[in-house]
């Protein structure tokens, strides 16, 4: 009953979560969106302290369920651990905790953590690992089958579904994806839990606190006959049948060994409700001396896709093609919306890619700062920040881009406009154009005459005080490949 009730729970937030990643919402993304805001890391960036608290008690009085049913990574690695028993039954074996390096990764971790390298902590981070997996890799695949359904269903004048455009926004991205999958998949089919219990920062936390849970997984040792089936299929290597011992610190509840067990020798119950052996009184002394001293330490420390895009060819009336724009190199990113500043965003962001998979506009893609590490920027090659929409800031959990209203949004100066002459249109062809001061949504553009090469031209003359930095001037530029006015970010944003 344990395990079918574990296994229940962890489909149901698995789904929620990878739903919200896919934007297959159908209308509940804003209640999806808890599924990522009760993520352990995501609810400690965001100051939630309830959330944390909760988390806390829950292993406390539960153990480390946490892993095995609302982390979206545990449960991935679940999945690959399950098929790799069905070519291979009872593949685990007993290992004895790797205490060195579980202790080395957080306390690099924290470290990173607290001067803001976000290249270690958006690696690190299991849940935004995951994030990343689902919009690079699967996000792709879920486009190309809703654009596949919306061009048969328009044959029958049905139009439930539509098509999307897909491409690459970070070869960057889609490379670390690709290789947390495999080196993930490849671990979880051999050996089960290793990286929950060797690396996972999240995981080494909560193993401070399942130490003490009160409900365990005990072992009879009058009952035991020595089968071995209990620490064969312990995914977490945290049984070892001999000595009667199981490792609370990595054992993650998931009810696999208690399944297979044929004699009634183990039972999850209040610790102490049943007598168990687990070696000789040294060695359980030292185990609870083990235990209290991690516990304090803790407390401490604690304190898309090139492969699937489709071949397009953007054409004007069917006579000529249009060359794709190229993103202009800036000084300093535009960052979103209600992310504060360049310094907030990087401090809290662990780039799980749920703001750019959010985007209705496909302005938000990956970054490719060294110390910035896939963090979202804006980018105007492919559409515009449009001032009526704050999905991203609806959805982030972390507090990297702060809930804003439509309203507050109108008001925030993300960035300023830059005017190019070599690149615009009135300049190089002596053409009238004047595209940016028609379509910007503030009016601080403006056509001026001005004296170039010896004619007289109209130009665009940019207000930077009253600029928004939405960047639809920037998408809207007729010029090819760089438009001839581009948005440069601000630092700081300010309102006004």
């Amino acid at each position: 009953m344990l395990r079918k009730i574990r296994i229940t729970l962890a489909i149901v937030m698995f789904a929620a979560v990878s739903l919200l990643f896919l934007g297959a919402g159908w209308g509940a993304t804003q209640y999806l969106v808890y599924a990522a805001k009760i993520q352990f890391l995501p609810a400690l960036l965001a100051l939630n302290y309830g959330v944390l608290a909760v988390l806390i008690l829950l292993t406390l009085l539960l153990g480390r369920l946490y892993c095995s049913v609302i982390c979206p990574l545990g449960v991935m690695q679940d999945i690959f651990g399950w098929a790799g028993k069905k070519t291979k039954k009872n593949r685990y074996n007993y290992s004895s905790e790797k205490k060195w390096l579980r202790y080395s990764v957080l306390v690099v971790f924290v470290i990173c953590l607290i001067i803001g390298f976000a290249p270690i902590t958006t690696l690190l981070a299991p849940y935004s690992a995951y994030g990343r997996i689902v919009n690079s890799l699967f996000r792709p695949l879920y486009d190309l089958l809703g654009n596949g359904l919306a061009a048969i269903e328009s044959n029958y004048e049905s139009y439930l579904f539509s098509s999307v455009e897909l491409w690459m926004r970070s070869v960057t991205t889609f490379v670390v994806a690709l290789l947390t999958l495999g080196l993930l998949g490849i671990l979880a089919w051999r050996n089960g839990r290793t990286y929950c219990n060797t690396v996972c920062p999240v995981g080494t936390i909560l193993s401070f606190f399942s130490r003490f849970s009160l409900l365990r997984v005990q072992m009879d040792k009058a009952k035991c006959k020595n089968c071995s089936l209990c620490e064969r299929n312990c995914k977490a290597s945290a049984i070892n049948f001999k000595e009667g011992i199981v490792d609370y610190s990595r054992c993650v509840v998931c009810g696999d060994c208690i399944d297979k067990c044929k004699f009634d020798a183990l039972h999850y119950g209040i610790a102490g409700s049943r007598k168990q052996t687990e070696g000789s009184p040294k060695r359980q002394a030292e185990s609870v001396d083990e235990g209290r001293r991690a516990f304090v330490g803790g407390l401490a420390i604690a304190t898309s896709t090139a492969v699937m895009a489709e071949a397009k060819i953007k054409v004007d009336g069917g006579l000529a093609v249009i060359e794709d724009k190229k993103a202009p190199k800036r000084e300093v990113n535009p960052t979103p919306p209600g992310s504060v500043s360049v310094y907030h965003l990087s401090r809290h962001c662990t780039a799980c890619q749920l703001c750019v998979s959010a985007c209705p506009n496909n302005v938000l893609r990956p970054g490719t700062d060294p110390l910035r590490l896939m963090q979202p920027v804006m980018s105007f090659e492919r559409g515009y920040c449009r001032p009526e929409c704050t999905s991203c800031s609806q959805v982030c959990p972390t507090g990297a881009i702060r809930k804003i209203s439509q309203e507050e949004k109108t008001g925030i100066h993300t960035g300023h406009a830059v005017w190019i002459e070599q690149n615009c249109i009135p300049v190089t062809n002596g053409d009238s154009c004047g595209a940016c001061a028609r379509h910007c949504p503030v009016w601080t553009i403006h056509m001026e005459k001005k004296e170039i090469n010896g004619r007289t031209v109209e130009v665009p003359i940019v207000d930077t005080e009253r600029c928004i930095g939405c960047g639809k001037c920037e998408n809207l530029c007729p010029a090819r490949p760089f438009s001839a006015i581009y948005i440069e970010g601000n630092v700081m944003h300010h309102i006004s």
